[in-house]
């Protein structure tokens, strides 16, 4: 059988990503092999075993994660908005396909239910093959996968969920309309008056105006918006932000509740005090972030 080939890797044998959202510069890895390549209904759809990064799920030429250090994104994005709510019980993700929210999601004992709702069936379906350890949250009993369109799933959803997670790519191709004023519109509805609301945040070196677009558009619904981010080295600048809001008046920046000892020992990223200083921002983002209303 001939070797799988892609246009994002050179003659070299390095992966280099398609840079849409930041031009002049792209994270390159070097390829061990070529696992898997096809074109679905929505996107194209990579994955690679790197030298040394372990396997690799790339999305339309942007990488989404590797096995070395998936989990800082994956363990952020579902910790910090959990532990910023008293007892969230129903909770959503939208995307996510990899499995890696829901995985990070069961984690929490008071949690009842998780539903994901991903519009891509090829990405749900080649991550369970080709990582399986990101994917473990699929065959969690409390889980429930919907395959479709994140944006008409909540439509009729009013009042259902204590924490809502968007693991979105970037906002170009099927992930655009999840960074729509519309959008966060459904969010709102669809959480209980108490509900927290968790959205995958861009690099505050690379997209402040859009961050602060998004942040302005979320503080006309929510009393309670803040910023918070992660170092993630695969990712554009090695950095990722995280938008959480909450429907009532609270304290996001220290989380509410603490794991036991096993499941913190099986963490490699969050802590209590990690999540603090997630919100700690630099001079020049804190500026943007935090500044008044253009």
């Amino acid at each position: 059988m001939a070797p799988i080939t892609h246009p994002n890797i050179g003659a070299d044998g390095w992966f280099r990503e398609t840079p849409t959202m930041w031009p002049g510069q792209c994270m390159s890895l070097q390829v061990k092999e070529v696992l898997h390549h096809e074109k679905s209904l929505f996107q194209d759809v990579l994955v690679f075993k790197s030298t040394n990064h372990g396997t690799v799920l790339v999305l339309d030429g942007v990488i989404q994660a590797t096995e070395n250090d998936e989990f800082a994104y994956q363990e952020m994005i579902a910790h910090l908005p959990l532990m910023s709510h008293p007892n969230p019980k129903n909770v959503l993700v939208v995307g996510g396909g990899d499995g890696g929210v829901l995985r990070e999601v069961v984690r929490h004992p008071s949690v009842e239910s998780v539903t994901l709702c991903e519009i891509d069936e090829a990405v749900c379906r080649v991550s369970k093959l080709y990582l399986p350890e990101m994917a473990a949250g699929f065959e969690h009993p409390k889980v429930t996968v919907h395959i479709g369109d994140g944006f008409e799933f909540l439509k009729d959803k009013k009042e259902l969920y204590d924490v809502i997670i968007t693991d979105s790519s970037d906002p170009v191709g099927p992930a655009e309309v999840l960074f729509q004023d519309t959008f966060y519109k459904l969010i709102f509805e669809a959480l209980k008056p108490d509900g927290v609301f968790c959205n995958q945040g861009e690099c505050q070196w690379l997209h402040l105006p859009l961050i602060r677009q998004v942040l302005d558009a979320s503080r006309l619904l929510y009393p309670t918006v803040e910023y918070a981010w992660a170092s993630v080295p695969t990712y554009p600048s090695g950095q990722i932000g995280f938008l959480i809001s909450s429907k009532n008046k609270r304290e996001l920046r220290k989380p509410l509740r603490k794991f036991d000892e096993e499941t913190q020992k099986a963490l490699r990223y969050y802590t209590a005090e990690v999540h603090e200083a997630a919100f700690v921002l630099p001079a020049f983002a804190k500026r943007v972030v935090e500044g008044p209303k253009a």
